[in-house]
């Protein structure tokens, strides 16, 4: 199953989570599309919630499912809570820390950055947005990715870096300080419930 490409605005409704970061997708219609959206009202099984939630950490991250599933079978093989590790290499992603650092408006945005070769992870050339990063390594752009329109926008209205990561806005390069805690990920994910739902 290929990841997905179409309106993300629709998602973000059926799901009930702004996958853009923003908020807008759901500021003038917050139920799902389609001609029945404003009046369900239907009961979620337990199995129902489960890939609910599975599906808006799926797509807030923009993966396709044997992605997912895979970076949830690494997780499993770690020491520590199952939940929580899945979580944390979720964020370890680099079109994520990308995206973390302000570089970018949208996580789609910074995969497209780094497909398009323009971020170097200690001072190399990487193009792969699912590479992860090791606490320690520095983002940057290249030289003549510098002065990018899109990513001078991008750190223009970021007002926000997380406590993992240090910012350079004059150098535009960030250094990935240390693993995140779960307290610092997304608190609106019930990590629980995926996990539950890969265990079946």
């Amino acid at each position: 199953m290929s990841r997905y490409t179409g309106p993300s605005w629709k998602v973000s409704r059926r799901l009930g989570i702004s996958l853009s970061g923003t908020g807008k997708e759901l500021e003038k219609r917050p139920y799902a599309p389609g001609q029945h959206g404003p009046n369900q009202r239907k009961k979620l099984s337990e199995y129902g919630l489960q890939l609910q939630e599975k599906q808006k950490l799926r797509h807030m991250y923009g993966m396709s499912e044997r992605q997912f599933k895979n970076v949830f079978v690494k997780a499993g093989k770690m020491r520590g809570v199952l939940g929580e590790n899945f979580m944390i290499l979720l964020e370890t992603r680099l079109d994520n820390l990308v995206y973390r650092l302000g570089l970018a408006r949208t996580r789609r945005g910074a995969r497209q950055l780094v497909n398009h070769g323009h971020v170097l992870v200690d001072g190399k050339r990487v193009d792969i947005p699912s590479y992860s990063v090791k606490p320690g390594q520095t983002i940057s752009l290249r030289e003549r990715s510098q002065n990018l329109a899109v990513v001078t926008e991008a750190i223009e209205v970021n007002n926000f870096v997380p406590e993992y990561l240090s910012f350079d806005a004059d150098k535009k390069e960030g250094t990935f300080v240390r693993l995140p805690e779960r307290s610092e990920l997304s608190a609106e994910i019930n990590e629980s419930l995926i996990v539950e739902f890969y265990s079946r």
